[in-house]
């Protein structure tokens, strides 16, 4: 019965274990990365953005959104805004987040819009 009682508290422990390891969603990478200037809404009032020259981008604006294609979206997260001429305030977050984080993060702008690339 000992055993039994030890094994079941190890599977539970790696089953903690790897739920702990899961990989976050799209919304809180969006918390933690970008809610700061953006906001947690994703309407750009984020809190930082009374001491910014350049207003963040408001993520819930379907017709700006759907006029950037995903690869754009992963280029501005992974590459920060001057990649693409937009804002120097806007960060890379390429060595910080892995391609699948990044993935999860353009899902989620894609529902904060509301929309797809070419569709508002």
């Amino acid at each position: 019965m000992r055993r039994v009682l030890m094994a079941t508290a190890a599977l539970a422990l790696m089953w903690g274990m790897a739920g702990a390891l899961a990989a976050p969603s799209g919304a809180e990478l969006y918390r933690v990365y970008c809610s700061q200037c953006h906001g947690l809404q994703g309407n750009g009032k984020g809190i930082n953005v009374h001491d910014m020259s350049v207003q963040p981008r408001d993520h819930t604006d379907a017709k700006y959104m759907a006029g950037r294609s995903d690869d754009e979206l992963r280029t501005a997260i992974v590459e920060g805004g001057q990649a693409l001429s937009k804002s120097v305030l806007m960060p890379p977050w390429g060595k910080v987040l892995s391609e699948s984080e990044v993935d999860a993060l353009v899902r989620h702008l894609r529902e904060l819009c509301g929309c797809r690339y070419g569709q508002p």
